[in-house]
């Protein structure tokens, strides 16, 4: 009887160490979320509760607004052609070439499935 209450004693501590660690960790990720979360937006004196809206950023000294948004339509357009493009840039293979096995694996059923021949 000692050896069951003993075994029941390391399981109640066991799990209670691993219960006792998950909240820890949960309270800790918490606390690092409430710590990292953005500010609330300021509200405007008298708007109603409305928050404000951010200024967009003025133009440079001495460049024309049609200018200006001439450059950021370009700048936005070549930074959404750059990330479409990024993922075929980086890929080693082409979708779809290696379904079921890495280049390594591969090779292997290769040898595998030819048929042996005495020489």
């Amino acid at each position: 009887m000692s050896n069951l209450s003993w075994g029941l004693q390391m399981t109640a501590l066991g799990m209670g160490l691993v219960f006792g660690l998950l909240a820890l960790l949960w309270g800790l990720l918490t606390l690092v979320l409430r710590l990292d979360a953005p500010p609330p937006a300021r509200l405007a004196p008298g708007a109603g509760g409305e928050p404000l809206a951010a200024a967009p950023p003025a133009p440079p000294a001495g460049l024309e607004p049609a200018l200006v948004a001439a450059i950021t339509v370009a700048v936005l357009s070549h930074s959404a052609l750059r990330r479409s493009e990024a993922a075929p840039l980086m890929r080693i293979h082409w979708p779809g070439s290696l379904l079921h096995a890495s280049r390594w694996v591969a090779a292997g059923r290769t040898r595998q499935n030819h048929a042996w021949r005495r020489r």
